[in-house]
């Protein structure tokens, strides 16, 4: 896939303005057609660590590493600071969020069944309504304590970006 003599130079080689040869380790995963690709993994971690990095790998991993950079490259730009960490941060933080929402919601559809049984439990002996009520208590105890645990863990995130933000 290298540069010869009736190729195209790789997008490594045509950015870097230098010969691709037959053996160049960037051909394989920076085809001439996608620059773009070369240029943000460039910019970010350099041409010479980039071959480095690819040089200690085994060529089956290579293109999953590409990958990687490729990706924490697009984050580093995005956000120099914390890269792809801040949107793990950011995504992490709305999964918590998401969860204590949807604590709060089975607890509060707990409660409406509850209300719901109500007329029916005076028809019933006292024991099974005792019984009932108990459970319904401990399954809403249950998803309160769940929600209250859930908002005590939801960080505020300084990490949290608002180029995210929706």
């Amino acid at each position: 896939m290298g540069g010869s003599s009736g190729s195209s130079p790789c997008a490594s080689c045509k950015l870097l303005r230098r010969r691709c040869s037959k053996d160049c380790i960037f051909a394989p995963y920076f085809p001439p057609n996608d620059p773009h690709k070369f240029a943000i993994v460039h910019k970010v971690f350099g041409a010479s660590n980039l071959s480095k990095m690819l040089q200690e790998l085994p060529v089956n991993q290579r293109g999953d590493a590409v990958s990687s950079l490729v990706y924490e490259a697009n984050a580093r730009v995005r956000d120099p600071v914390y890269g792809c960490v801040g949107t793990i941060s950011y995504l992490q933080n709305q999964v918590s969020e998401l969860q204590l929402q949807l604590a709060a919601a089975q607890a509060e559809v707990l409660s409406m069944q509850m209300r719901q049984q109500k007329p029916h439990l005076v028809e019933q002996d006292m024991e099974t309504s005792f019984h009932m009520a108990g459970d319904n208590f401990n399954s809403i105890s249950h998803y309160i304590a769940v929600a209250s645990n859930l908002s005590a863990s939801v960080i505020q995130d300084p990490l949290k970006i608002e180029s995210f933000s929706t």
